[in-house]
């Protein structure tokens, strides 16, 4: 079955290729004009998706390009695939709907009028499946800051400008989700820094909570955090209405701060990919006192939007201010918004490397506190993978929480 793309910033390690219509041979040396594609190695797996792609090479005449998988060794686009889009020369896409626990089979692909061109085909195999955190029906613990699990809405008064009513079964969530926060507080005794809340990546339209959520959490909480992993609203809902639930998971926080043993100032942000780009966007345009009533007049403005919805700092782990892609260089916007100090941290492999750094110096340029990490022969969708990061987000939150 045809899925939805889902296109999402990663670099490859490419190999093999092949020309159009049949594998390329070493005895037959194709043209120099010949289509080329190479596929990227697969990363950021979980035990449902995986990050995959590509590049193609000759690529003028391309109708449609992405990437195809199966359970069966060299797939092709009769099987589960999903279109790219963007720029030909480093692209890449997720594999969804994967089963736990299993092997798979993934090729990048161009189709041009004279047929289809793969890649080389690249093994993988999927995470053994989690224990499912989503709250059932009736655990509202809304008012409870020590919770486990903590509603961000109250029920019928959730800001939004989609209506949402039946699942396309593409859809991480179903039309009753409601936006909530999963809580890992700091062992009994051990001083509190601060607050931290996580918000993993998945281009919109899923949260990689393996990766980039749960064990991110749980590293900040025995490191001194109150952590919190922001589970907002993905595809079919907008950007938007995901930052208003992340504004609304940061006024939450600072409203309980005493109860979380924090200065209502040391909440910070940290967001992988989409979700960092999310936490820009909430610093952007969804900071302060802006309620839901920013994107519908139907909302009713309650006792938590009285609270500010700003952060101390935020991380930016293999992401950017700006949108799912394209990343901002506004100086005079980043000016105007007061963003927080920022911490930049992501891989020479990934393709939007020269975009982390183009936004990173805007941010600089704007007069904001800038901490800048490159990972030499890092790839996207490293997550809590790669402890460096982590540590070096420890001392950068430290050294501004100590200053509030």
């Amino acid at each position: 079955m045809k899925q939805h793309i889902f296109l999402y910033a990663v670099l490859s390690l490419f190999t093999v290729t092949t020309a159009a219509g049949c594998d390329e041979r070493p005895d037959s040396p194709m043209p120099d004009n010949a289509i080329r594609v190479e596929t990227a190695e697969v990363t950021a797996i979980s035990s449902n998706n995986a990050i995959s792609g590509g590049r193609i090479i000759n690529a003028q005449t391309i109708k449609e390009f992405g990437i195809c998988w199966a359970e069966t060794d060299n797939p092709t686009i009769s099987d589960n695939h999903n279109v790219g889009a963007g720029d030909t020369s480093s692209f890449a896409c997720y594999a969804t709907g994967l089963s736990a626990n299993t092997t798979y089979f993934v090729r990048a692909y161009a189709t041009t009028s004279a047929g289809t061109v793969y890649g080389q085909s690249r093994q993988f195999t999927t995470l053994t499946s989690p224990d499912d955190d989503t709250p059932s029906d009736g655990e509202d613990d809304e008012q409870n800051p020590l919770a486990s699990t903590i509603y961000l809405w109250p029920e019928g008064n959730m800001a939004k400008v989609t209506n949402y009513t039946g699942n396309q079964g593409s859809y991480q969530d179903p039309p009753s989700f409601r936006p909530y926060m999963n809580f890992f507080p700091v062992a009994e005794g051990m001083t509190v820094k601060g607050a931290v809340l996580v918000c993993a990546g998945g281009a919109f339209q899923f949260r990689s909570d393996q990766m980039e959520g749960t064990p991110v959490a749980q590293w900040f909480a025995r490191h001194g955090y109150q952590a919190f992993v922001v589970n907002y609203r993905v595809r079919p809902y907008t950007m938007e209405e995901g930052s208003l639930d992340l504004a609304r998971a940061i006024r939450f926080v600072r409203r309980h701060a005493a109860d979380y043993g924090i200065n209502p100032n040391d909440i910070a942000s940290v967001g992988f990919s989409a979700g960092g780009i999310l936490c820009g966007d909430e610093a952007l345009n969804f900071d302060e006192l802006v309620n839901g009533t920013a994107l519908t007049s139907d909302y009713r403005p309650d006792a938590l939007d009285e609270v500010s919805a700003n952060v101390c700092t935020i991380g930016m782990i293999y992401a950017f201010y700006g949108r799912l892609s394209v990343a901002s260089t506004d100086v005079e916007k980043f000016k105007a918004a007061k963003i927080p100090p920022t911490f930049f941290a992501y891989g020479t492999r990934d393709p939007f490397y020269r975009q982390f750094q183009a936004c990173a110096d805007a941010v600089r340029e704007a007069g904001v506190e800038v901490e800048q990490h490159e990972y030499e022969g890092m790839p996207h969708g490293f997550g809590y993978t790669h402890e460096e990061w982590m540590i070096s987000f420890d001392r950068w939150m430290t050294e501004i929480m100590s200053n509030n």
